[in-house]
C-alpha cells in the first residue's frame, strides 16, 4: 500500500495489488457527474501518485453500474461553476477573462492525467459521456465493458468541449472523419464502435470483467522497470507531438541517463537465470 494519504469525498484511492493504484470516481447517485470540487481533487490526486515511489501504474474507474461518469453537473456548474461566472461582470472583457481563467484551470486538473509519469488505465463502464472522454483521452490505455455508451455530449448543451477531447482526439489515432461526426451530432456509439475504430484497445463482457483485465494489465506494468516504463511513457507522448528526427534526438539524450540505471542488468540477469526481477523504487 502506498505511504501517501489519499482521502477524498468523491474519490476512493486504493492498492488492489503491489505498486497498483485504483482510482474510483465515486458519485454513484449523481451518475458519477462532477462538480468543481472533484475536478480540483482529481488533478491533486494525479499528481501526487505521478510522484509517488510507491506507485508503478494506476486505474481510473467509476463506483455502481449505471456510468463511468455522466460528465459535468450542468445544475451544480449553472449555480456555482464556471456558467455562473458568465453574469458576474458587466465589461465583457472582464468576463470574458474571468472565464479564460475557470477554463485553464479546469483544463489543468485534466492534464495532470496526462502528465503523470505513471502509465494511466481506463476501465470505462455504462455511461461515458462528455467528460469521460476528456478524462480517458489523457490516459495511455483504455479499454471498456460491452455496456459502455459514449458520447462527446458539449454540442448538446451549446458548447464546444474545452477540457481536451477536441485537442486530443484528433491525436488518438483514430480517423479524423470520426472524429468530427462524433464532435458534431454528439451522437452516442457504442463499445464495439469505439473498438473498431481504436478510441479502446479491449472490450470485456461486463464491468467486473474489464476491472479484472485493467488490474491484471496494471499488475504486469507495475512488475517492470520503473524506469523503462516511465521513460517509454515519456517518449510515446513526446512522439506524438513532435517530428520523427525529434523524437529519435529525445530518446537519444533520454537514454544517455536512463541506460546508466542498475534496472537494465537486472532484467537482463533475470531473463537469462529465468527469474523475476526486482526494482528499486523511483
Amino acid at each position: 500500500m502506498a505511504s501517501a494519504d489519499y482521502t477524498y469525498e468523491h474519490f476512493n484511492i486504493t492498492f488492489p495489488s503491489q505498486y497498483v493504484a485504483q482510482v474510483e470516481i465515486n458519485r454513484p447517485k449523481k451518475l458519477n457527474a462532477f462538480i468543481e470540487q472533484m475536478w480540483t481533487d482529481l488533478g491533486a490526486i494525479f499528481r501526487q501518485l505521478s510522484v509517488d515511489p510507491d506507485v508503478r501504474a494506476v486505474i481510473l474507474t467509476a463506483a455502481g453500474d449505471r456510468a463511468f461518469t455522466s460528465g459535468l453537473d450542468v445544475q451544480a456548474a449553472s449555480q456555482n461553476g464556471v456558467l455562473a461566472q458568465q453574469t458576474e461582470h458587466a465589461d465583457p472583457a472582464r468576463k470574458a477573462l474571468s472565464i479564460r481563467r475557470h477554463i485553464l484551470e479546469f483544463q489543468r486538473d485534466i492534464t495532470a492525467i496526462e502528465e503523470c509519469e505513471k502509465p494511466v488505465i481506463a476501465m470505462m463502464h455504462g455511461i461515458s459521456y462528455g467528460l469521460a472522454i476528456d478524462m480517458t483521452v489523457c490516459c495511455d490505455i483504455r479499454i471498456c465493458a460491452e455496456d459502455t455508451r459514449f458520447s462527446v455530449r458539449e454540442v448538446d448543451i451549446g458548447l464546444a468541449a474545452d477540457i481536451g477531447t477536441l485537442t486530443r482526439l484528433p491525436k488518438a489515432n483514430v480517423p479524423l472523419s470520426w472524429v468530427k461526426e462524433v464532435c458534431l451530432t454528439a451522437r452516442d456509439f457504442d463499445a464495439a464502435e469505439a473498438l473498431r475504430v481504436g478510441f479502446v484497445s479491449t472490450v470485456c463482457e461486463s464491468k467486473s470483467a474489464a476491472l479484472k483485465k485493467a488490474l491484471e494489465m496494471a499488475t504486469l506494468l507495475a512488475s517492470k522497470s520503473p524506469v523503462a516504463v516511465q521513460s517509454t511513457k515519456q517518449i510515446l507522448n513526446y512522439s506524438r507531438d513532435h517530428s520523427v528526427a525529434d523524437g529519435l534526438n529525445q530518446i537519444a539524450l533520454l537514454n544517455s541517463a536512463m541506460l546508466q540505471t542498475k534496472d537494465v542488468e537486472a532484467a537482463m540477469l533475470s531473463g537469462l537465470k529465468k527469474r523475476k526481477p526486482t526494482f528499486a523504487k523511483l
